[in-house]
């Protein structure tokens, strides 16, 4: 048996790479909910941190179609 060492590096870099991004849209999605929240108790308009964080919530979930779509096909 033979082990492709660079198929497996490789493997390895983009699956961290991939999981950092996705952790960080997600964290992102979520400080704009948290500031939705706290510009909407003083007084203000937060359409814009309530789109972005939605934006990054529908990002996460094409990644993870994407990827169940990768395992399935």
């Amino acid at each position: 048996m033979k082990i492709d060492w660079a198929a497996l590096g490789s493997v390895f870099g983009v699956s961290l790479v991939v999981t950092v991004a996705l952790v960080g849209l997600f964290t992102l999605g979520i400080v704009g909910l948290s500031k939705r929240e706290s510009t909407a108790q003083r007084g203000g308009s937060a359409t814009v941190a309530t789109s972005g964080a939605y934006l990054c919530f529908a990002l996460c979930a094409a990644a993870v179609a994407y990827g169940i779509f990768l395992i399935v096909a």
